[in-house]
């Protein structure tokens, strides 16, 4: 297992957390990664930082938002520059307060579209699939995502970080899965994803039934966060720092370890089993296994090719 020091260590390129805010506004975003609601940065080699920057209504998803989340995370799963991806947000009070409730309210599938009921759920139903699929983003981008959560968390923001790879947090995280209490059953994929994350199906239930509140300890006590900072700082530069470890290491390795725990999760072991055979069939035949090799004999840091 790898050391908190030696994982320090090999991420010099990372700067600290407050070099890299007080820079923040000079700082050119990454390539055409330009957004309404998303800042995009690349603060290291292969490293890509999104932030959620709606702080004014505490980051909160209005349609618009979800729909560019999608596009963000669709835009860098293709991308052979990255090579992970580190998710925070903006603001010191917030990583999300869930759904823009007054977005929703003034929306046409909030006010009622009319019709007969089968023509307003089939409308329903598609908007319902769109936003799924626009969470779903970032579970399905390839490269291993990171994401970094503070302050208010509830609702969509469950959602989101249980379609991440890795989970962080700061002290003063306030998780809750808070659908119920504005009348309705999660539908963005907690219920689905939340229970194989924490394998607690008791504690899941106690937290998605009544909506209440649970702190970073509790989080990370059912497993729900790997690790609990201090800061929302300290957190965003422990997922910096991780990021830019990965991105060292060769990307069709880390790409693959990604698909195949995904599908481990949602099949059997032998299904598993002759998934990862048919995989590694393909990707052994890449030169990164070499190239790792020979780096592990000569004592010298591997260089990978673009993936």
């Amino acid at each position: 297992m790898t050391s908190e020091t030696s994982l320090g260590n090999s991420v010099g390129a990372v700067s600290h957390y407050q070099r890299i805010t007080s820079i923040a506004a000079s700082m050119a975003t990454f390539k055409d990664y330009t957004y309404t609601y998303f800042l995009v940065t690349s603060p290291a080699p292969f490293v890509v930082h999104v932030q959620i920057n709606r702080p004014q209504k505490l980051n909160a998803f209005s349609e618009p938002v979800w729909r560019e989340f999608g596009a963000v995370f669709d835009h860098l799963s293709h991308d052979p520059d990255v090579r992970a991806v580190v998710l925070s947000a903006v603001g010191d009070r917030a990583f999300s307060a869930g759904l823009d409730v007054q977005d929703a309210a003034n929306s046409p599938l909030g006010s009622g579209l009319g019709g007969d009921p089968a023509r307003y759920a089939t409308v329903m139903r598609r908007h319902v699939v769109e936003f799924q699929n626009a969470i779903a983003a970032a579970e399905k981008c390839e490269k291993p995502v990171i994401c970094v959560l503070h302050g208010v968390s509830i609702g969509i923001a469950i959602d989101i970080s249980c379609c991440a790879d890795v989970r962080i947090c700061a002290r003063n995280t306030r998780f809750a899965v808070k659908e119920v209490d504005i009348g309705l059953a999660a539908d963005l994929g907690t219920l689905s994803r939340l229970p194989k994350l924490v394998g607690n199906t008791s504690w899941v239930k106690d937290v998605c039934l009544s909506a209440r509140d649970f702190s970073a300890d509790e989080a990370l006590s059912v497993g729900f966060v790997s690790r609990v900072l201090e800061s929302k700082e300290a957190a965003v530069e422990a997922g910096l720092k991780l990021a830019a470890f990965i991105a060292e290491k060769s990307p069709v390795a880390v790409q693959g370890t990604k698909e195949l725990l995904n599908h481990a999760r949602d099949h059997s072991v032998e299904e598993n089993l002759r998934y990862t055979t048919v995989w590694n069939s393909a990707m052994l035949q890449s030169s990164d296994l070499q190239t790792a090799l020979m780096s592990g004999l000569s004592k010298k840091k591997p260089t990978f090719e673009k993936l």
